[in-house]
């Protein structure tokens, strides 16, 4: 479905965004949403009957105040509360209406884009100016794949899940290819919200995989100093 979509040209210039904490997307990866708010509400039943396109965007909780109205909350009430200047545009692939009233959503990641300038508008959802130029390079496959050290990877995960007694598939983790691996792992992480926009940020899939590693390795040395898993 986003084979259609081969560069800037072919995404729209306004975009309507969804500001949430700690969720990232990322091009040719997966992200599901579970949506009940009713301004998100009536942005994805606008995007379902047009072009089915938004953008996920992280608010920048690091210019908000904890006490201030909206922040640094999930999903900042207004529109008020700054935004990260980076997101990504995804395609609505799947959606299903919920008996409670609740849409369940699929993304697939498109392209990365920076934000040019909000729009002032009567709907409840915020818009912007997105500006894809340095991200044309989202549109095609990442080769800087074949870069990655993929036992590295996977001896520094392994060491990260160990230190948070989780479980994992083994055996289909290393049959992945590496492209929808670092996605998938960048946008599940439980990492805070600056690490997730720096894995967002991160040039290629390359980058990606080297923050993903330092950051687990941080994490795992965190845990070592109190008692937890090591490095093998």
């Amino acid at each position: 479905m986003i084979d259609r979509y081969r560069g800037p040209g072919d995404l729209p210039a306004e975009i309507p965004v969804f500001p949430l904490r700690g969720a990232i997307l990322l091009p040719r990866s997966e992200l599901p949403l579970n949506v009940f708010e009713p301004r998100y509400l009536e942005m994805m039943d606008d995007a379902i009957s047009g072009r089915r396109l938004i953008g996920m965007i992280q608010p920048d909780s690091t210019q908000v105040p904890s006490e201030s109205p909206g922040g640094p909350g999930e999903s900042p009430v207004g529109k008020a509360a700054p935004l990260q200047r980076i997101g990504c545009a995804g395609r609505i692939t799947t959606f299903q209406e919920l008996p409670d009233g609740r849409l369940r959503i699929g993304l697939t990641g498109i392209a990365r884009f920076a934000i040019a300038r909000e729009l002032e508008q009567a709907k409840p959802y915020r818009v912007v100016v997105a500006d894809y130029s340095a991200y044309a390079a989202d549109f095609a496959p990442d080769g800087s794949a074949d870069q990655v050290d993929r036992e590295q990877l996977m001896r520094v995960l392994k060491a990260y899940l160990a230190a948070r007694q989780l479980e994992a598939d083994w055996t289909m983790i290393r049959r992945a290819p590496l492209e929808p691996l670092i996605n998938g792992l960048a946008t599940m992480s439980p990492f805070g919200p600056s690490e997730k926009q720096a894995l967002l940020e991160a040039a290629d899939i390359k980058s990606r995989a080297d923050v993903l590693i330092a950051l687990a390795e941080m994490a795992v040395a965190s845990s070592h100093g109190s008692g937890g898993a090591t490095l093998q």
